[in-house]
């Protein structure tokens, strides 16, 4: 796989190293164990310094994404093995009174409720057993026919939980957990039921997550004029289908919409040269910009490019942490 770096970005050079390789893992184009280019090789293929690509290696391992051989080189690292998280430094110190109280103020509760001492901690060291559980890791799952969708929600949930991220389609969910039924499995809510059905059997936590609303998106929608045509790019089948349902039912016949998925380039090249206006996510933002810039003469006028920054709601990601016992609930 060949990474691009557009210079004219404003988007840091170091950044977009870093997430298209992030997707490259997401995608499996990179599987676990998966020896990544050297430094020097990366540097001959994007043009960065090798002390830039050299950062962005680290603060892959850092994050868990990779692991570091000392003689041997940067390999994909196996996300079924979760790294050691270890507190913010005072944090310990800062809420230990609270923490206090609300332990007091739980096993009162148990114990008014007519609980023993010895049946309170047994409900208790159940229920931490079974969060130790569901927060060892998280399973992002969809169809592999539309597996970008896993792949949007594991990028979104990759910085704010501290615990490995793995896609897996829906086809290999259950020989995932008869290997470990360590974890949480995610997925759309589209996928929920068939999910819960192979969850349930191995005594796992199946969790929905919220999409955004695109409310900016559909409010830019909302007022193009009559006739113009809109591009839409994905690497998600299901969100290019709803899109299509959604702005039909908000604009009628008023709007022309393309859609395409942004490794197709002979449609993604049909749809820029059609259209006025290109919504796309973050993915497919880098490739989007390179097929305009390779292609910049065929293109009688340049449509103008929104990238949407987020796939799932605002509020997901707190509840989610809530689930798998990341947050106080």
């Amino acid at each position: 796989m060949r990474f691009h770096i557009q210079q004219e970005s404003d988007i840091p050079a170091s950044t977009q190293l870093y997430n298209q390789i992030c997707f490259a893992i997401a995608a499996r184009h990179y599987p676990p164990g998966h020896r990544l280019p050297s430094t020097r090789q990366l540097a001959m293929q994007t043009g960065l310094h090798r002390n830039t690509i050299s950062k962005v290696y680290r603060q892959l391992e850092t994050d868990g994404v990779v692991e570091a051989m000392a003689g041997s080189g940067i390999y994909v690292r196996d996300q079924q093995n979760p790294r050691e998280i270890k507190p913010p430094p005072g944090l310990r110190s800062k809420a230990l009174p609270d923490i206090d109280r609300e332990v007091r103020q739980s096993v009162d509760g148990l114990l008014n409720a007519g609980c023993t001492l010895q049946q309170a901690r047994e409900l208790l060291t159940r229920e931490i057993d079974w969060r130790l559980r569901c927060g060892a890791r998280v399973l992002v799952s969809t169809s592999r026919e539309d597996i970008g969708a896993s792949i949007l929600i594991a990028e979104e949930l990759k910085p704010s939980l501290e615990v490995p991220v793995e896609v897996v389609p829906i086809e290999e969910l259950e020989s995932v957990l008869e290997t470990s039924s360590k974890g949480t499995v995610v997925t759309s809510r589209y996928f929920l039921q068939e999910v819960e059905q192979i969850a349930k059997v191995h005594g796992v936590r199946a969790v929905p997550v919220d999409l955004n609303d695109f409310g900016h998106e559909l409010g830019m929608l909302k007022e193009l004029r009559p006739g113009s045509c809109v591009g839409l790019v994905s690497i998600s089948p299901g969100i290019l289908r709803a899109a299509e349902v959604i702005l039909h039912s908000m604009r009628g016949n008023e709007l022309l919409v393309m859609t395409a998925n942004p490794d197709t380039s002979s449609r993604l090249l049909a749809l820029l040269r059609a259209s006025s206006h290109v919504i796309c996510d973050k993915p497919s933002l880098p490739l989007v910009e390179q097929t305009l810039r390779q292609n910049r003469a065929q293109l009688m006028r340049l449509p103008m490019v929104h990238c949407a920054q987020s796939y799932l709601g605002s509020a997901t990601i707190d509840q989610l942490r809530k689930e798998i016992g990341l947050l106080a609930a």
